[in-house]
């Protein structure tokens, strides 16, 4: 069902956890590295990160489990498992030959207006828009009974006011706290790190891009329009939009004189921002993108989702993580 709020509020989450690392750590906040990078590579720059994604189920699970979604069951068969695993591969293959997926390429390439994010973008998102429509005769996309999906519905007052809270608590940890009280040192950043993490999850959540359901419903509109859910269209509005307007007004890496470094990041002592350009792309890169455009629209699932679900549905997060990770390998 189309969730206005709940998912313009948590927009704002995704657009806190992005650019508060983008501002004061100097990082973009590309999950699929981050995650690869825990497991190959595990660092103060990653392991942090994914730990407060990771925590960010507990806030919600023990104060408002109603914003925590309803999955699909977990492989029952080797079948099913099998299909969870190949699905896992290519996530993992095609994120990391396409060198990102919608957090690194979407969110927060589009919101730095880097042509090479645009072309990604446009690339996985049209392969996941004609899976889910046509694979399996679009039937994978789930109805929502006898209501359409576009119809609205509204959080309860508990909802609102955590959700709201949650903003806020973003906000002035953000644009308050860390500036006036944080200093430029490892260890503040690595506890941003944490922050950011924890922001980021907790905007998947709450604005629905860790539901599957929700994912696929949204791409319902190319041939059942009474199966499209438009909230995360919201994702936008509320999240690419002000990255975009922040990443303008702070130009972060350059100053206004063209080839000079502007101010180091609040926390970090360089910025550590993507170099590739357009000419960069090839045949891999594109079909990196593609492979995991199959896997969105073929199951509603990118890396940070995933990483939530497999905390909530181990079996399925074994499953998925083992294959993710084999494909990373290749």
């Amino acid at each position: 069902m189309f969730t206005p709020i709940h998912t313009s509020l948590g927009a704002l989450l995704l657009f806190q956890g992005s650019s508060g690392l983008l501002l004061h750590n100097g990082a973009v906040f590309g999950i699929s590295s981050l995650l690869s990078g825990c497991v190959f590579n595990p660092s103060r720059d990653n392991v942090p990160i994914i730990a407060g994604l990771v925590s960010s189920i507990g806030p919600l699970f023990l104060l408002a489990p109603s914003l925590i979604p309803s999955y699909p069951p977990a492989p029952q068969s080797l079948a099913s498992a099998a299909a969870t695993l190949g699905a896992g591969f290519l996530l993992g293959w095609g994120t990391k030959n396409g060198r990102g997926c919608t957090s690194g390429h979407m969110l927060c390439g589009l919101s730095r207006l880097s042509p090479r994010s645009l072309i990604a973008t446009a690339v996985f998102f049209t392969a996941a828009l004609f899976t889910a429509n046509f694979a399996s005769g679009g039937a994978n996309i789930p109805s929502c009974g006898a209501t359409p999906c576009y119809t609205p519905i509204y959080p309860s007052s508990s909802e609102l006011v955590l959700m709201a809270a949650a903003v806020l608590l973003a906000s002035i940890t953000n644009f308050a706290i860390v500036p006036r009280m944080l200093h430029r040192s490892p260890e503040s950043k690595t506890i941003f790190s944490f922050v950011t993490g924890l922001e980021f999850g907790t905007g998947l959540l709450i604005s629905g891009m860790a539901d599957p359901a929700k994912v696929l419903r949204f791409f319902a509109f190319l041939t059942d329009p009474s199966r499209f859910d438009p909230s995360l269209a919201l994702i936008i509005l509320f999240g690419i939009g002000p990255s975009l307007i922040t990443y303008l007004s702070a130009k972060p890496g350059q100053s206004p004189e063209k080839g000079k470094l502007q101010t180091k990041p609040t926390l970090a002592e360089q910025w550590r921002l993507p170099t590739a350009t357009v000419s960069d792309i090839d045949g891999r890169f594109m079909a990196g993108a593609v492979a995991f455009g199959l896997v969105w629209g073929w199951r509603g699932v990118c890396p940070g989702p995933a990483i939530l679900r497999a905390v909530l549905q181990p079996t399925w997060g074994l499953v998925t993580m083992t294959g993710y990770m084999l494909g990373n390998l290749f």
